[in-house]
């Protein structure tokens, strides 16, 4: 995949995460995307390990994969920063 493609699955994904995940949302836009990103290499990373395949093209197993993964990151990020203001 090409680097607007994971682009945009981040985005789509970070977006699909944050609507899944209740609650104030951290970030803006670029947050979001960043998320998604970084959920979609976590989803992969797992997905491969566990032998459920590969974030290798835009379909919807690699947009699962990424979602779960940005869940992943979007639960973490909120423990971890959610409290301070």
């Amino acid at each position: 995949m090409g680097v607007l493609s994971w682009i945009l699955l981040g985005f789509v994904a970070g977006t699909i995460a944050k609507l899944l995940h209740p609650g104030r949302a951290p970030g803006g836009c670029v947050l979001t995307i960043l998320l998604g990103i970084g959920g979609a290499l976590v989803g992969g990373y797992i997905g491969t390990m566990l032998g459920w395949g590969r974030v290798s093209g835009f379909d919807l197993r690699s947009l699962a994969l990424a979602v779960s993964g940005a869940l992943v990151l979007l639960i973490a990020y909120r423990v971890l920063f959610g409290k301070r203001r």
